[in-house]
C-alpha cells in the first residue's frame, strides 16, 4: 500500500522519553514536548496536548514505562507498589476513551508476569501497542475504502487521523486510502466546536498530506448534505458499547441523524480496542463534561454574555440503528448490533490472524 499521504506523527519515543506533538498549538506552531514522567503524560492527556482515543492509549502505555523507570528498585514488591499511584493518575486523565483503560490493562498484564528488570519488556509492549495501532489503521483504511462504491466527496468530524492515533488514522485512514485509490475526490471537515479539532487539526493534517479539504461550520453540515455534495459521513469513536452504540466527539449524533434523513451513509471506523463489552449500551458510557471556559472564551477572549450558564459535554452517543457500517481491523459489520459485535470480539480475542469477515 502506498503511504504518500501519511507524513504526520503525534507520538514519538526517543532517547528514553515520550515526545508529543502539542496539538493545542496547531496549526500555527509545530512543537514536540518531551515528557519523562507518568505525571507529565497524565497531565498531557488531561489538558489535550495529545487527544484521540487510540493516541491516548498509546501515550498511557509509554507513561507506564516512564512510571516503572522512576519507581523500579530491583525488588518486585516495592516497584509495583510505587507504580500503582502513577497507574491511577493515568487512568483518571480522561474518562470516556476506553482505549486508555485497554492499554493500561494490557501493560498491567505484562507487569504481573515480570520477575526481574521490567523496563525492556514494558517498553517492548508499549512499542507493540503503537505499531499494532498503525497496522490496524492501515487495514481499516483498505476495508473502509472498499465500501465507498463510487468516486465521491465525504464528510468527517473532529480529528481521527495520525494526530489521533499512532499513525495513519481511523476515519482519516479510510479517507487517506480512498483518496489514494481515486475513490474520494474531496473531504469536507466540520470545524468541531469548541476545540476546533476539524479546523485546527484535520484541515492541517490533510493539507500536510496534499488531500483537498473544505472546512465548514458544524451547523452547515445539513445544508451541505441537502445539496447532495457528500455520499458518506466517516467518523471515529472513543467508545463503542456492546450493542453498537457509539460515543464520539460532540456533534457526531446530529450528523448521524442528518445523514439518515438525507440518505447519506454513516460509517464508524475504530479498532477493536475501542469496543467495550462491559458497557451494554450508550446510556452507560460516561460522558466527560469539560470546563465552561471552553465555550465562554475563545483564545482567552470572552465571547459570551456574562452570567450565561454552560453545558459542555465533550462527547455524544450515536445509537447503533443510525450506523450503517462499523469498520474495525477485524472486518466490516453492516448495521451493527450486539450479536454481530460479540461475534467479532470473539474472533478478536481468539488470537487468530486478522481476517476480513463481513457481517450482514
Amino acid at each position: 500500500m502506498s503511504h504518500d499521504h501519511d507524513h504526520v506523527r503525534a507520538l514519538v519515543w526517543r532517547d528514553d522519553a515520550l515526545e508529543l506533538l502539542d496539538q493545542r498549538l496547531l496549526p500555527k506552531e509545530t512543537c514536540y514536548r518531551r515528557l519523562t514522567t507518568a505525571a507529565e503524560v497524565a497531565e498531557a492527556i488531561r489538558c489535550m496536548v495529545v487527544r484521540g482515543a487510540p493516541a491516548i492509549g498509546i501515550a498511557a502505555a509509554y507513561g507506564v514505562v516512564l512510571a516503572v523507570r522512576a519507581g523500579y528498585t530491583g525488588k518486585r514488591d516495592r516497584w509495583q507498589i510505587v507504580l500503582q499511584e502513577d497507574l491511577d493518575r493515568l487512568a483518571a486523565s480522561r474518562p470516556t476513551a476506553v482505549n486508555l483503560f485497554w492499554a493500561l490493562r494490557r501493560m498491567k498484564r505484562v507487569i504481573a508476569e515480570i520477575a526481574d528488570d521490567p523496563l525492556e519488556r514494558l517498553l517492548g509492549e508499549a512499542r507493540a501497542i503503537h505499531e499494532e495501532d498503525i497496522a490496524a489503521n492501515q487495514r481499516m483504511g483498505v476495508l473502509g475504502a472498499s465500501l465507498l462504491g463510487e468516486r465521491c466527496a465525504v464528510l468527517t468530524h473532529c480529528n481521527t487521523g495520525s494526530l489521533a492515533t499512532g499513525g495513519y488514522g481511523t476515519a482519516l485512514g479510510v479517507i487517506r486510502a480512498g483518496y489514494a485509490t481515486g475513490m474520494i475526490e474531496r473531504v469536507y471537515a466540520d470545524e468541531t466546536r469548541p476545540w476546533l479539532q476539524g479546523a485546527r487539526l484535520t484541515a492541517w493534517e490533510l493539507t500536510q498530506d496534499r488531500i483537498p479539504v473544505t472546512l465548514l461550520a458544524d451547523g452547515a453540515a445539513a445544508a451541505l448534505m441537502r445539496q447532495g455534495e457528500v455520499r458518506w459521513v466517516i467518523v471515529g469513536a472513543d467508545r463503542i458499547a456492546a450493542n453498537g452504540d457509539v460515543a464520539n466527539k460532540i456533534g457526531t449524533y446530529s450528523l448521524a441523524v442528518t445523514a439518515r434523513h438525507h440518505g447519506v451513509k454513516f460509517m464508524v471506523v475504530a479498532p477493536t480496542s475501542t469496543v467495550d463489552l462491559a458497557t451494554p449500551e450508550g446510556a452507560a458510557i460516561p460522558i466527560e463534561q469539560r470546563a465552561a471556559d471552553e465555550l465562554l472564551n475563545f483564545n482567552g477572549y470572552p465571547v459570551a454574555a456574562t452570567g450565561a450558564e454552560v453545558w459542555n459535554p465533550s462527547f455524544d452517543v450515536t445509537p447503533a440503528e443510525l450506523v450503517d457500517v462499523l469498520v474495525t481491523e477485524r472486518g466490516v459489520i453492516l448495521k451493527p448490533d450486539s450479536t454481530k459485535i460479540a461475534d467479532m470480539m470473539d474472533t478478536a480475542n481468539s488470537g487468530s490472524p486478522m481476517q476480513a469477515p463481513i457481517a450482514l
